[in-house]
């Protein structure tokens, strides 16, 4: 996983997941809901992401959000 985390960002938490009763995943981005899956879309997160370890989910989540940042994340 080197060469994919060159600034070792996956071993903070910096996203995170919340599943609702109807399967629906929400991930997060330090605190802020970047992305809503649904459907198959949800199914296939929750059996990718099943018993991995800290940074394999991060990678995954990561993977899962797509390329969201644009320049207009905003620092509280």
């Amino acid at each position: 996983m080197g060469s994919i985390d060159k600034r070792d960002r996956l071993s903070e938490e910096v996203f995170t997941y919340k599943t609702s009763k109807d399967n629906k995943v929400f991930i997060d981005w330090q605190g802020r809901q970047v992305t809503i899956l649904s459907g198959k879309a949800s199914e296939k997160f929750l059996k990718a992401i099943e018993g991995k370890e800290h940074k394999e989910a991060q990678l995954i989540m990561a993977k899962a959000t797509g390329n969201f940042k644009r320049g207009n994340e905003k620092d509280n």
